[in-house]
């Protein structure tokens, strides 16, 4: 796993990109599995059905501290598993209405699909 500088946040490149990477202010477009690690239980996912890839601003606080920063420099077509500890995601409070408890650690795969200013 790799470490984002000033973050407990980490990440493991699971395929390689290429191109254009995700720098602050674009917009990106990604496929993401949310997993909470302590049940390994799915939260969310663009790839079930009737769901579709997701769209954000990166860097800006538009999505959690840790999918934000942990998104930073992908590039086009790259995979990464990122582990985001609860400070980072959703806090001592969870998510409850997506199951995820008080003080969970997730772990997202995200792959970018597209890059925009």
């Amino acid at each position: 796993m790799q470490s984002i500088p000033g973050l407990q946040t980490t990440f493991k490149i699971l395929k390689a990109g290429a191109g254009r990477v995700v720098a602050k202010g674009d917009t990106v477009t990604v496929h993401a599995t949310g997993i909470v690690q302590e049940s390994n239980k799915k939260f969310w996912s663009t790839k079930d059905p009737g769901q579709s890839p997701f769209q954000f601003k990166a860097g800006v606080g538009q999505v959690i501290k840790g999918w934000d920063m942990g998104c930073l420099g992908m590039a086009i077509g790259e995979t990464r598993n990122i582990v985001i500890p609860a400070a980072e995601g959703y806090g001592a409070g969870g998510f409850p209405a997506w199951g995820i408890p008080a003080g969970a650690t997730l772990n997202f795969e995200i792959e970018v699909l597209s890059i925009d200013n």
